[in-house]
């Protein structure tokens, strides 16, 4: 059985409380700057491929693993049900076929087994996300800080990176005044601006950034007090762009979210910026009928059940609150029957179901699973080793890459199958 995160945290902190001296005054063999989902899984592999390698993280929070804890609702959506490569990358908007060798050596199915060997089962559910069959974080979390402990990792919590240099050795330095010295360094401190800005200093390229994976604001009185109503199929179009999604679409307070949303936000998200979060949408409710497909079946309603009031004849694929909502919206008397419908109600309701415009006028982040397009350009990078072209020895793994993924497990596929990248390059070199 695996021990419990505070235990293992707590052992974690009093190991470098009592031996940070030591620490800073060693040579290790690994820095890697970040405690998250990269930073941790390449610590792993490194120090088990590598035996008796001196491998330390160093974070700069009390919390590790913080976006792994909080993924998928608490449940951790640790990879994807899509196997191939091919497949993978096509759910990448930064990336895409560049991390084709990438996830070919290290997908999901490797992911899977990965976490098998180490007594972590997994599920795939019909969306193709994939959890533990605990259904919590914590297995997850458990599983990466006994492996830690396992082959000797050390952590370092509170040490947030201020800037690093390379002599003889890389030299990195921290808020808290300490300095630690090792041959390798890896980079996996997520999206942080702050990083950016450091590795900007090196000096290497960061891609333009800007927010990814956002719902839209939209104050509409259609809307208006219907949050949790969802839509299981539709089509989402940015008016005015070649950007359009298919997918479920929730209302929220706020305006409309769901995976449609969501993933128009992650391949839109430079266009959107440009336009500072207010653009048009045009919203097909029921995706998979036209608007002459709907229209008929509002008239085949109209014809079947005609004695019947108007807000009770909900079309398929409509959510019973919402219809009643557009029978108000379209000025519709409530007691109106189906049969007493007119030519220009019925193109409007049909319009209002198949062609909704929607004005958006910002963005909310997604919960606390957000993510940021854009960091450190990919051409600067070799992607079978993950090692900086410019600087040898200097590595980067997840978030903090321009390589971001749309819901579903992706964005931590990326990070597993960099940090294993990295290993594999490591493993004969230290």
């Amino acid at each position: 059985m695996n021990p419990p995160i505070s235990r293992l945290n707590k052992c974690c902190c009093q190991t470098f409380l009592i031996k940070l001296n030591f620490f800073c005054a060693m040579i290790f063999d690994v820095i890697i700057c970040g405690g998250g989902a990269a930073g941790i899984f390449t610590a792993i592999n490194i120090a088990e491929k590598a035996p008796g390698s001196r491998v330390i993280v160093l974070e700069k929070t009390q919390k590790l693993l913080s976006k792994v804890r909080i993924s998928g609702g608490g449940r951790c959506n640790v990879t994807n049900g899509r196997t191939a490569a091919g497949e993978l990358v096509k759910h990448y908007p930064r990336g895409e076929k560049k991390l084709y060798p990438l996830l070919k050596e290290f997908g999901p199915s490797e992911m899977t087994d990965w976490l098998a060997k180490r007594d972590v089962q997994l599920k795939t559910e019909a969306d193709l996300r994939v959890f533990p069959v605990t259904d919590q974080s914590q297995t997850i979390i458990d599983c990466f800080l006994t492996q830690c402990q396992r082959y000797g990792v050390k952590i370092a919590q509170s040490q947030e990176i201020t800037s690093f240099h390379h002599d003889d050795v890389w030299t990195v330095h921290t808020k808290a005044g300490d300095t630690f010295k090792a041959t390798k360094l890896v980079i996996a401190t997520g999206s942080s601006t702050r990083s950016w800005k450091m590795i900007e200093k090196a000096p290497l390229k960061i891609s333009e950034l800007a927010p990814s994976l956002f719902t839209f604001n939209i104050k509409d009185p259609r809307l208006t007090d219907l949050p949790g109503v969802a839509f299981a199929n539709c089509e989402v179009k940015i008016a005015g762009t070649k950007l359009v999604e298919r997918g479920p679409v929730l209302i929220t307070h706020w305006g409309l979210s769901g995976p449609a949303t969501l993933k128009l936000s992650a391949w839109g998200a430079r266009i959107l910026q440009s336009k500072n979060y207010q653009f048009d949408i045009i919203v097909n409710f029921v995706e998979g009928s036209s608007s002459e497909e709907f229209r008929a079946s509002l008239m085949a309603i109209k014809s079947t059940q005609g004695a019947k009031k108007l807000v009770n004849c909900i079309p398929e694929g409509i959510p019973k609150r919402y219809w009643a909502r557009l029978v108000d919206y379209c000025e519709i008397p409530p007691n109106m029957t189906a049969g007493q419908l007119n030519k220009k109600q019925l193109n409007k309701l049909t319009e209002e179901c198949t062609q909704a415009l929607f004005q958006v006028t910002g963005k909310s982040t997604f919960k606390d699973e957000f993510v940021t397009c854009g960091g450190v350009a990919l051409s600067q990078v070799n992607l079978k080793t993950m090692e900086s072209k410019q600087y040898p020895g200097l590595y980067f793994g997840g978030e903090v890459l321009d390589i971001d993924g749309i819901t579903g497990g992706f964005n931590f596929q990326a990070c597993w199958a960099a940090g294993w990248a990295i290993s594999e390059a490591l493993k004969n070199e230290i």
